[in-house]
């Protein structure tokens, strides 16, 4: 089953922090996944999956 995409709410959680505010923001692979499409690569690899779950 596909995973659901994730929406910003943009609201703080009292008892959660946010990932970059724990991670090394200039880190090789955080500066990586930023120049990563990830759009492109959702779509190529959403035929591989499906809307109801194990086929």
């Amino acid at each position: 089953m596909r995973p659901k995409k994730h929406k910003t709410t943009g609201s703080n959680d009292l008892f959660r922090a946010r990932l970059d505010q724990i991670i090394n923001m200039k880190h090789e692979l955080v500066l990586l996944a930023g120049k990563v499409d990830w759009d492109w690569i959702d779509g190529e690899i959403a035929p591989l999956y499906s809307e109801n779950g194990r086929p």
